[in-house]
C-alpha cells in the first residue's frame, strides 16, 4: 500500500460494506431458525407419502443446512471486513500522526513515483520567513521518521492482502451454494493459511532429514488445525496430489530415519489420523487447486508411486489416510472406481488374491489393527463415516457377464455379474494380514460390516439415526434385502466372522418394520398399517429372515442391537395404534385385542429367534460366556437411553404420520418413551449368566422378559390412552408373545434347523 492510498483513505464505503453484511447476517440468523425450527421440524413430522417420502423431505434437510452454511459464510465475511476496515483507520491515524510530528522537527514526507515516499527538510532555514524559528533535526530523526512510516505502510500493506486472500480463500471453497468455514475474525483465517504453508514446507523435506522437533510441529499443526477448512485446502495442494502420497509413502520406507522412528513411533498413528483429517477437511473444497489435487490422488489409486513400478500403489497409501473424517462423496466414489480396477487387474476379475503383504513390506497404517497393506481396508472405513458414497459403491458393478471371470450362474455354465456387494461380501479371496500382536486380522471385514452399515442405514456407522435422517432409498432397502439374502443362503459369510454381526444387528434394529412385515406372511392383508413404513421397503424372505436373526443372535454385540431395539420400536407401536386421535385411514383394521396380540406376536418372534442364536452361542461349539450378552444389552440400553423421548429408532423410518410425529418430534411424556425408561433401568447382567446354566434357560428367560415388556408397554399405552378394562391388555399381549415364541421355534425348526444344536421344543 502507497504512502498517498493510505494517507487519504476514505472508508465510507467500507464500513457501509460492513453494516450490510451485519444486516444481512440478522437476516439469515432468522431464515436458519425459520429453516431449523419451521421447515426442516415439519419436515420431520409430516406425513410424507409417494416420491415425497423419499425426496421432499431430505431436500428441505439440505435446504436448511444451506441457510446455515450462507448464516455462517455472511458472518466470516464481515468478520474479516470488519476487522481490516479498523486495523486500515488505526494504521491510517498513525501514518498522520507520524507526519505530523514530522512536521513539529520540520521534516515531511512525500510520495515519489512507483509508490515509494521519501523524507526530507520541510523548509530550508535560509528560505524560512524572516522573523520565523525552523525547528531543528538531525540525520536520527530523519531516519526514525522514514522507518516509522514504512512500518505503517509495510503493516496496513500486509491487513489488506491478508484480507484479499483469506476473503477470496474463503469464497472460493464452495462452487455452489456456500461454505460452512467460520471465523471470527481475521487474523485467524490469515494465521491459517501461514500455518498451512509452514506445515507444507516440512512435509516436502527429505523424511531423512525431518527432525524430531519438526516431526512434533507437524504433527502438533495438523491436529490443532485439521478441521479448519482454509488450513486444509492450502496444505493439500501445497503438497499436491502426489506429493501428499509420497510424503507418507516415503516416510513409512523402512529404516529411513531410524532416530526420528525409534524416537517417535508411538506418534505415528497420531500423524496418521491428524493427516487423514486434515485431507478429509480438504476434499470438501471446490477450488481449482483441490480439484487437480484429487484428480492426481484418484490417477494414482491404480499404479505405483515409483517410476520403476513395483508397490505400494497410490491407492495403498491414501486409503491409509481415509480411515478419519468425512470425505467427499464424488472423490470417493471416484477413487473407489479406481481400487476396483486395480482388484481386478491384480485378481484376474476376482480369481486369485492380491495385496497380500510380505515380511519387508513397509507398514503403511499404525492403528495396530492391519499393517494397511489391502486398500480396501481404509477404503471400507471411509465409506463407513460417508454413507452415500458407500451406498453408491455396493451397488455399482464388479463384473458383468461378458467379463472373462470364474462366477458362474448357479447350476449353469453361463457367467453372471457381480455387484461390489456381492463380490466383496461373498466372492473375495481376502488377504491375510497381521495386526500389532501379530494376529490374523479381522479389521477389512470389520470395516467392510461398517461400510455396509452406512450404505444401509443413511449415518454413519456407530451412529444412532437422528430426526433428520431421510427414510430409506431404493438402493438402501436393496443393498439390505441382499444383505439378508446373502446370509440366510450362507450363514458362515457372518458366523466364521463373528465380528461384523454387531453392524449386522444395527443395520436390522433400523429395518425393523420391513423385518416384522416380512415374519407376518401376509402379502394381502393389513400388516402394512400394522407396521407403518416410510421410504423404500426391504424385499425380504421369511426364511431369510430367520436364518439371519438366528446368526446374528450368535453375536452378542447384534443380538443386543435388535433385541433392545424391537422392545423399542413395540412400545413405539403400541403408543402409536391405541391413540384414538389416529386417523381412520390410517388405523390397523381390528380390534384393540387384536392390535396388542399381532403387535407382541411379531414382536414375540424376532426375540424368540434372537433367543436361540443366543441360546446356540452359549450352549453350542462357541460356547460364549452368556454374560457377554447380558453386558452388550446394558450397552446397548445406554445408547438407546439418550434417545428416550426423541422417537430414535420409533420415528422417522419407522412411524411416519401426524400422530406418529408426535413420537418421532421429540415428546418425551410419550407413553414409549416411559415405557422404554422402564426396560433401561431394569438390568439383566445376572439373570441370564444363572439361566444359562440349563439347557432351556436361556429360552425360558427370554420368554419371560419378552412378557415383561410387551405387558408393560400395552397396559401403560392402554392407560394413557383411556382404553376400558386396560389390565385386559397385559393378557394380550401374553398371548401374543406365546403365539410368536411358537412361531420363532417352528419357523426355525422348519426354515433354519441347520444353525442351530438344538431348537427349543414349544
Amino acid at each position: 500500500m502507497d504512502l498517498e492510498t493510505l494517507r487519504f483513505a476514505k472508508f465510507g464505503l467500507l464500513d457501509e460494506a460492513v453494516t450490510d453484511w451485519t444486516t444481512l447476517i440478522g437476516k439469515l440468523a432468522s431464515l436458519k431458525e425459520d429453516a431449523d425450527d419451521g421447515l426442516r421440524g415439519q419436515a420431520n413430522k409430516s406425513n410424507w407419502t409417494g416420491e415425497n417420502e423419499k425426496i421432499s423431505k431430505q431436500f428441505i434437510g439440505r435446504t436448511a443446512g444451506e441457510f446455515a452454511d450462507a448464516h455462517t459464510q455472511a458472518t466470516s465475511i464481515r468478520n474479516i471486513l470488519r476487522d481490516t476496515c479498523s486495523e486500515l483507520k488505526d494504521y491510517q491515524t498513525k501514518l498522520n500522526d507520524a507526519i505530523e510530528r514530522g512536521l513539529k522537527k520540520n521534516l515531511t514526507v512525500v510520495s515519489t513515483a512507483g509508490g515509494g515516499f521519501t523524507v526530507s527538510m520541510n523548509i530550508h532555514p535560509d528560505r524560512a520567513a524572516k522573523g520565523t524559528s525552523v525547528p531543528s533535526h538531525t540525520q536520527a530523526d530523519v531516519t526514525a521518521l522514514r522507518d516509522e512510516v514504512q512500518k505503517i505502510l509495510d503493516g496496513a500493506t500486509q491487513s489488506d492482502s491478508s484480507a484479499t486472500k483469506v476473503l477470496k480463500a474463503l469464497v472460493d471453497q464452495s462452487k455452489l451454494g456456500f461454505s460452512d468455514a467460520a471465523y471470527a475474525n481475521r487474523d485467524t483465517a490469515a494465521d491459517a493459511l501461514k500455518e498451512a504453508d509452514a506445515l507444507a514446507k516440512l512435509a516436502k523435506k527429505n523424511p531423512e532429514d525431518l527432525t524430531v522437533k519438526e516431526f512434533d510441529q507437524l504433527n502438533a499443526g495438523l491436529k490443532k488445525y485439521a478441521t479448519d477448512d482454509l488450513f486444509a485446502e492450502r496444505f493439500a495442494t501445497s503438497l499436491g496430489g502426489k506429493g501428499t502420497l509420497e510424503f507418507w509413502a516415503d516416510f513409512n520406507k523402512p529404516m529411513v530415519n531410524p532416530e526420528l522412528m525409534h524416537e517417535r513411533r508411538e506418534q505415528m498413528d497420531d500423524l496418521q489420523k491428524n493427516l487423514g483429517l486434515t485431507l478429509a477437511t480438504a476434499s470438501q473444497s471446490d477450488t481449482a487447486a483441490m480439484e487437480t489435487w484429487k484428480r492426481e490422488v484418484v490417477s494414482f489409486a491404480d499404479k505405483p508411486l515409483e517410476k520403476n513400478g513395483g508397490m505400494p500403489f497410490g491407492g495403498q497409501v491414501m486409503s491409509n489416510l481415509m480411515r478419519w473424517g468425512d470425505y467427499d462423496d464424488k472423490f470417493l466414489d471416484e477413487y473407489g472406481n479406481k481400487l476396483v480396477a486395480a482388484e481386478k487387474k491384480l485378481t484376474h476379475n476376482g480369481a486369485h488374491i492380491a495385496w497380500q503383504p510380505l515380511g519387508m513390506s513397509p507398514v503403511l497404517n499404525h492403528t495396530g489393527t492391519d499393517t494397511g497393506w489391502d486398500p480396501m481396508t481404509g477404503y471400507f472405513k471411509a465409506l463407513a463415516n460417508s454413507p452415500a458414497a458407500a451406498t453408491e459403491f455396493f451397488g455399482d458393478t464388479f463384473v458383468t457377464k461378458d467379463e472373462d471371470h470364474d462366477f458362474k450362474v448357479e447350476g449353469k455354465d453361463d457367467r453372471r455379474s457381480l455387484s461390489n456387494f456381492e463380490y466383496f461380501f461373498e466372492e473375495r479371496d481376502w488377504p491375510h494380514d497381521y495386526d500389532e500382536d501379530r494376529e490374523e486380522s479381522i479389521a477389512g471385514r470389520n470395516n467392510l460390516a461398517m461400510a455396509l452399515e452406512a450404505a444401509t442405514t443413511g449415518h454413519p456407522a456407530g451412529e444412532m439415526p437422528t430426526a433428520d435422517l431421510p427414510p430409506h432409498s431404493d438402493a438402501q432397502a436393496k443393498l439390505m434385502s441382499d444383505i439378508v439374502s446373502s446370509v440366510g443362503e450362507d450363514p458362515t459369510r457372518l458366523t466364521d466372522h463373528p465380528h461384523m454381526s454387531d453392524s449386522m444387528g444395527q443395520i436390522a434394529s433400523e429395518y425393523l418394520p420391513d423385518i416384522n412385515r416380512a415374519i407376518a406372511d401376509d402379502p394381502h392383508g393389513s400388516t402394512a398399517k400394522l407396521f407403518p413404513l416410510a421410504g423404500t421397503q426391504a424385499q425380504l424372505d421369511h426364511k431369510d429372515v430367520s436364518a439371519f436373526l438366528v446368526t446374528v443372535g450368535q453375536s452378542p454385540g447384534g443380538y443386543a442391537a435388535i433385541e433392545v431395539g424391537q422392545k423399542a420400536y413395540m412400545a413405539g407401536l403400541m403408543d402409536y395404534h391405541l391413540n384414538p386421535e389416529l386417523p381412520a385411514d390410517q388405523r390397523y383394521p381390528h380390534s384393540a385385542q387384536d392390535t396388542i396380540e399381532a403387535i407382541t406376536r411379531r414382536s414375540g418372534e424376532v426375540s424368540g429367534t434372537l433367543s436361540i442364536g443366543m441360546q446356540e452361542a452359549v450352549l453350542g461349539p462357541a460356547a460364549k460366556e452368556a454374560k457377554e450378552f447380558s453386558d452388550s444389552v446394558a450397552q446397548q440400553k445406554n445408547a438407546w437411553s439418550g434417545a428416550v423421548g426423541t422417537g430414535i429408532g420409533v420415528g422417522v423410518s419407522y412411524i411416519a404420520t401426524p400422530v406418529g410425529g408426535a413420537i418421532a418430534g421429540g415428546v418425551a411424556s410419550t407413553v414409549s418413551g416411559m415405557v422404554l425408561e422402564h426396560i433401561f433401568q431394569q438390568s439383566e447382567t445376572d439373570v441370564l449368566t444363572e439361566a444359562s446354566k440349563e439347557a432351556g434357560g436361556l429360552w425360558e428367560k427370554g420368554k419371560e422378559q419378552s412378557a415383561e415388556h410387551g405387558q408393560m408397554a400395552a397396559v401403560d399405552a392402554a392407560k394413557a390412552h383411556g382404553l376400558a378394562h386396560p389390565d385386559r391388555a397385559a393378557d394380550w399381549a401374553l398371548k401374543g408373545r406365546d403365539d410368536g415364541f411358537s412361531d420363532a421355534a417352528a419357523n426355525v425348526g422348519h426354515m433354519a434347523d441347520h444353525l442351530t444344536t438344538e431348537v427349543p421344543a414349544e
